[in-house]
């Protein structure tokens, strides 16, 4: 498979089976994925096996020991709308890049992301009509 067909494999995959693809993709251990993200390594597993629902904190804590975006798994786990959640061309580059480390994929998203929500316009309230000029009555 070359890395259009792995993102896209991936994007089907439940919340358990993509932690555990990108736990394997990482070289990493239940245990080692367990000890990273601060979690016991039978919690992971049963993650893993789709036996568990985790909370967004302890996703996020999973993201990170994985190096991947909280959002991806946010979504898998249907806090998130997919739609909202899919990964763009960019982040999907810099997750795939063999020569960055979890560490360098991790930092960069992080900036990309950051730069990506300041540049997203915010949702404008309306804002009211002004008031009618005062009649003076002379």
């Amino acid at each position: 498979m070359d890395g259009t067909e792995v993102t896209e494999h991936a994007e089907r995959l439940s919340l358990g089976d993509f932690i555990a693809t990108q736990r394997r993709s990482a070289e990493m251990s239940l245990r080692q994925l367990a000890e990273r993200a601060g979690i016991s390594n039978p919690y992971v597993s049963q993650i893993e096996r789709g036996l568990r629902k985790p909370s967004a904190e302890v996703l996020n804590q999973i993201a990170t020991a994985l190096s991947v975006s909280a959002q991806q798994l946010y979504s898998r786990a249907g806090i998130l709308d997919p739609d909202e959640a899919r990964p763009t061309s960019t982040e999907r580059s810099i997750s795939s890049d063999p020569n960055l480390s979890p560490a360098q994929k991790q930092a960069l998203l992080g900036v990309y992301l950051a730069f990506v929500d300041q540049a997203a316009p915010s949702p404008t309230t309306p804002t009211p009509p002004p008031d009618p000029p005062a009649h003076h009555e002379e």
